[in-house]
């Protein structure tokens, strides 16, 4: 192993040191070790620093067409599947339903969705883009696929493909530790 790979395995052992581990030592000593792990050693942290760079280059687009990152979550969900419920609006662009409510007024008002009572059950609002909503859809999906083509310069399509793949792991990994923790 090269001393470079040495270095990188003992930072990576030193990072996975578990919090037991450290309170035995600390009681063995009487001095408790120091955890650090560097940012760029992070996989949660390299995704979150990679996704704020993106919705920066979202939020500087859409502010041409008066949109927040927000709105344009909303829209994009609805473009996916017209005449979701709120709830279920919430449910799939990650809000609490009183932000959900907020977003759509501020879309309403601007025209680009349109509320519809639903018959079979009357407290449920039904969610739809407008004419306006859906001719914003093209658009706005054609700058998002050129800021993942900006993001993802210089990877061969293998390297995305991998990228992609590797990615909806960790999130599959983060989703069953989030059910295990819901049902303890």
């Amino acid at each position: 192993m090269s001393a470079k790979a040495t270095s990188d395995k003992a930072k990576i052992d030193k990072a996975r040191i578990d919090k037991a581990g450290i309170e035995s030592a600390g009681k063995a000593t009487g001095v408790v070790s120091e955890i650090w792990l560097e940012p760029d050693e992070s996989p949660g942290y390299l995704v979150r620093d990679t996704n704020l760079a993106v919705g920066k280059a979202l939020r500087r687009r859409l502010s041409d067409y008066g949109m927040t990152q927000g709105q344009y979550y909303f829209m994009r969900a609805l473009w996916i599947e017209e005449g979701l419920s709120q709830r279920e609006l919430s449910r799939r662009v990650g809000t609490t339903e009183p932000t959900t409510a907020s977003v759509l007024r501020l879309l309403e008002k601007n025209g680009l969705v349109r509320r519809v009572r639903n018959r079979r059950d009357r407290r449920t609002m039904n969610i739809y883009p407008t004419a306006r909503g859906r001719t914003l859809k093209n658009e706005l999906l054609a700058m998002a696929i050129s800021i993942n083509d900006i993001a993802t310069a210089g990877l061969s399509d293998d390297e995305l493909q991998t990228l992609k793949r590797l990615l909806r792991a960790v999130k599959a990994n983060l989703d069953r530790d989030e059910d295990t923790a819901a049902n303890t």
